[in-house]
């Protein structure tokens, strides 16, 4: 682990959790279950935590979403917030072993970045959110539970499809190790 944050990721923290936002608040997807939606701002901090690691994804996630609730309810909601900081911290576990800014990410590499985005989802929906919101709002517990596994599935399938996409896409855009010869 890094002892100081890079300028960069600093720089990519905020960037991308003012886009992880605006994506929350203006690219998500209703599901007919209260407060659930498609949303395609995990995608995003699926490019995000595998191109700079475990520190901006967990920030991304926590400060993205927090600006999202204030935007549009006025409230932060903490238990999802943690949820998505927990994404966005295990999907940036995988940023050395995909390895995405070398240009990287075939078939091994899709499914790596998959199992990741699926336990990292199941873990955030399926056990953090809604443990925390029967904890901190007293919540009940059907409802929940309900949402969580709403969200766990429509967030592994739009992270699975977009997520895909975009990291596949980005890693394209570099230039693999070792692929340029010397004359």
């Amino acid at each position: 682990m890094e002892k100081n944050i890079s300028i960069k990721t600093i720089v990519a923290i905020g960037i991308g959790s003012a886009v992880f936002m605006i994506l929350g608040r203006f690219g998500a997807i209703p599901t007919g279950i209260p407060n659930t939606n498609i949303e395609t701002s995990y995608a995003f901090l699926a490019l995000m935590a595998v191109l700079y690691g475990p520190i901006a994804g967990f920030s991304i996630g926590f400060i993205g979403h927090a600006l999202k609730d204030l935007v549009s309810t006025g409230l932060p909601w903490f238990s999802w917030i943690i949820a998505s900081a927990s994404v966005g911290l295990i999907l940036g576990l995988s940023w050395r072993k995909l390895k995405v800014n070398e240009g990287d990410f075939e078939k091994k590499e899709i499914i790596l970045f998959n199992i990741y985005q699926i336990v990292a989802n199941s873990i955030a929906w399926l056990l953090i959110a809604p443990t925390l919101d029967i904890f901190i709002y007293a919540e009940p517990s059907n409802k929940v539970y309900l949402q969580g596994i709403a969200a766990a599935i429509s967030n592994s399938i739009t992270v699975g499809v977009l997520g895909t996409i975009l990291i596949y896409t980005y890693s394209k855009s570099r230039v693999k190790k070792g692929s340029l010869d010397r004359e």
